[in-house]
């Protein structure tokens, strides 16, 4: 699992490791790996045009101590420098002494531009706001591969909010800790190819932010022993569909199916649609109170808002299992006191749009600030929140908000949201916890659209993928 941790955290853990070490050891180690991977960038070391963009403090410092090492292994390195007055001592000389050279910000545009690799050394963790006009112009300027030193410049580090011009990096080589923005778009979107180089830091177990990786989705997702039957595997109840979006109750249904229930209720007009793709679920034409018992629900998807909508939505948050309130039913929701009172869980599964409406804010709001939104929408409704986009986050209280790693833009299509909540459901019915149940159905998710590759696809094709995902996760 992918952990990470404040800026607060990470200095916090810096000055401890620092009071034990010689002076400039830490440096040093970060150094060691920020050049181990620029040397993995580069065709050849040996001749290599390198340009560092330098700026004040420690994070110019670990770009100029690289730069060292791969001036002495042969490699052209120029240094750029945007604080001539205020650049690191001790790398400046170490760079000096191993040939490299250094050039005025307003000297080094042609470095930057006939540079093979360019390193952005401008600021560190502590960044705030966009790239001033100096650093700007030189990262336009470059044309080869660009490695940001620990995030790009530009982003929060640890909200993954970008509020002006930042650097979109082809990698970035983080230390001691992945950095929440990293994990989280718009930010996570500028930091190319991740690595981390462990220079020994000490951290909380707890961490701000995780991302799931292959071995936790296996170890959470629902396997039946050998007493097991369709019922003690979970039911999962299906609310989904109307005369105008039939397609949303099959697409939620094949979701569910693939997500490890044993069975599936299908409440709701869709009844023979569902049924002709899908023999095996049971139907009923509802309400839902009527439909038999089951270990989880799912609402909203293609719904609309009619009586019967309205009706449906009573008797589910009426219910005494956990549910999942998606699309349409997301509208229906009654107050956030009401929803809180729930003794079960409940999962809300809004884009970004729909998040908007909840908090009372606008649009651009969340996606430009997706980490507090998603924690507001959890406080507020008392809810796992699992907040749709390109990087999709889950947040549940008393739990490190999950980003999902899976995602692809592939996924912005028509019913794709409804075959999530399928999965989602159907691993709520299963047993998971709802924190796990959404980080584990997003994953699957995104990587089934993955399976399919980098073309055009549709959410059936999304479903049927699941399977493959499934397997993948458990291979």
């Amino acid at each position: 699992m992918r952990t990470g941790y404040s800026v607060e955290k990470v200095r916090a853990a810096e000055r401890e490791l620092m009071a034990r070490l010689p002076d400039g050891a830490l440096m040093a180690r970060a150094a060691a790996g920020l050049a181990a991977a620029c040397t993995g960038l580069l065709d050849r070391v040996y001749g290599a045009r390198v340009a560092l963009i330098v700026g004040s403090g420690d994070n110019g410092g670990d770009a100029l101590y690289a730069g060292a090492r791969l001036a002495r292994r042969g490699a052209g390195v120029s240094a750029v420098l945007l604080a001539p007055d205020r650049t690191h001592p001790g790398g400046l000389a170490a760079l000096r002494a191993a040939g490299g050279r250094t050039l005025p910000a307003a000297d080094g545009a042609d470095a930057v531009a006939r540079a093979d690799l360019v390193v952005d050394g401008i600021v560190g963790i502590g960044g705030k706001g966009g790239l001033r006009p100096d650093a700007r112009a030189l990262i336009r300027a470059a044309t080869g591969a660009v490695v940001a030193v620990d995030l790009p410049s530009g982003v929060d580090a640890d909200t993954g909010e970008v509020t002006g011009e930042a650097v979109r990096a082809d990698a970035t080589v983080t230390f001691g800790a992945y950095k929440p923005g990293l994990l989280i778009d718009p930010a996570h979107e500028h930091a190319g190819a991740l690595r981390l180089v462990d220079i020994g830091l000490r951290l909380p177990p707890e961490p701000d932010i995780e991302a799931l990786q292959h071995a936790d989705v296996a170890a959470l997702l629902p396997r039946p022993a050998a007493e097991s039957d369709k019922y003690r595997r979970g039911v999962v109840g299906v609310v989904a569909g109307s005369a105008r979006y039939p397609g949303a109750a099959v697409l939620t249904v094949a979701g569910a199916l693939r997500g490890g229930a044993g069975a599936i209720r299908y409440v709701g007009p869709g009844s023979d649609a569902v049924i002709a793709r899908f023999p095996e679920c049971f139907v009923s034409p509802g309400p839902p109170k009527k439909a038999g018992r089951v270990q989880a629900w799912i609402i909203g998807p293609g719904l609309g808002d009619g009586e019967d909508a309205h009706q449906a939505m009573s008797d589910v948050l009426a219910s005494d299992v956990p549910i999942l309130i998606d699309a349409d039913a997301l509208h229906l929701l009654p107050s956030a006191d009401r929803l809180r009172t729930r003794q079960a869980p409940t999962v809300l599964t809004p884009h970004a749009g729909e998040a908007a409406a909840l908090l009372g804010t606008t649009r651009e709001e969340v996606e430009a600030s997706r980490l507090s939104s998603v924690r507001a929408l959890a406080d507020r409704y008392g809810a796992t929140a699992l907040l749709k986009g390109s990087t999709t986050l889950i947040a549940t209280a008393a739990h490190p908000v999950r980003a999902n790693p899976t995602g692809t833009g592939w996924l912005a299509t028509a019913g794709s949201g409804d075959v999530l909540s399928g999965v989602t459901g159907s691993l709520l019915a299963a047993g998971l916890s709802p924190h796990d149940a959404a980080s584990t159905g997003a994953y699957l998710h995104g990587l089934a659209a993955r399976h399919l590759g980098s073309r055009p696809i549709t959410s059936v094709e999304v479903a049927s993928a699941l399977t493959a995902a499934w397997r993948d996760v458990t291979a």
